[in-house]
């Protein structure tokens, strides 16, 4: 049986799923957590690093950790050219905690460097990626950047980055560069039906919870 297991640091999340023994990183989480992120993925074989985004706090730990465990980072190549700079697809924001947590992040935003891994592989809508273990598929989810990804894994597990984000309550992302696709991508998330939804920002819960 394949499960997600969260790892939590400040108020970011990245996930490892698993079934026991092989595992998928989703996402990465800042620098600061590469400790946290490296002591369970220890427990696996690890085959995938899955990016549903490039910015640092889910992307700062994706070069490290592709070489601690020589395996291949995944991104929809739109999102490459964040390595260079986060300003390629500056975020907006709506509503109070949007500001709130754009003004909080925009000056870190701008000024980490997030190094681009040497073995990168890149992933788009449909994709199936059974190659490396696991009953899953990439499922195109634009808005928060111009190339977010998610993962439906099993038609069970759906983790979606910051397509959608549960800050305090679940909803769209509040932060997005194009805010009709994020609009978008939050219905499409919706019409897959029952899963859970893991988020790259607060707690999972069951989809159409927004």
């Amino acid at each position: 049986m394949v499960k997600v297991i969260r790892i939590k640091g400040g108020t970011d999340n990245c996930y490892v799923v698993t079934d026991g023994k092989a595992a998928i990183l989703v996402d990465t989480a800042s620098g600061e957590n590469l400790e946290m992120v490296t002591a369970e993925c220890d427990k696996y074989e690890m085959k995938l690093i899955f990016l549903t985004h490039v910015h640092f706090d889910h992307a700062e730990n994706a070069k490290a950790l592709s070489e601690r465990y020589n395996v291949p980072v995944a991104i929809n190549r739109v999102d490459e050219e964040l390595f260079e700079s986060f300003d390629k697809q500056p975020l907006k924001s709506y509503g109070l905690v949007g500001k709130v947590v754009l003004g909080m992040s925009l000056k870190v935003l701008r000024n980490t460097e997030v190094k681009k891994p040497e073995n990168l592989i890149y992933v788009s809508d449909g994709d199936d990626l059974s190659a490396y273990g696991f009953n899953a598929k990439v499922i195109a989810m634009p808005g928060h950047t111009n190339g977010s990804v998610g993962l439906d894994v099993e038609g069970t597990h759906l983790l979606v980055g910051d397509a959608l984000d549960n800050w305090i309550t679940p909803g769209i992302a509040h932060l997005y560069y194009d805010f009709d696709a994020v609009k978008k991508s939050a219905e499409k998330i919706r019409s897959l039906g029952d899963r859970t939804v893991y988020y790259g920002h607060g707690k999972p819960t069951a989809n159409g919870k927004f």
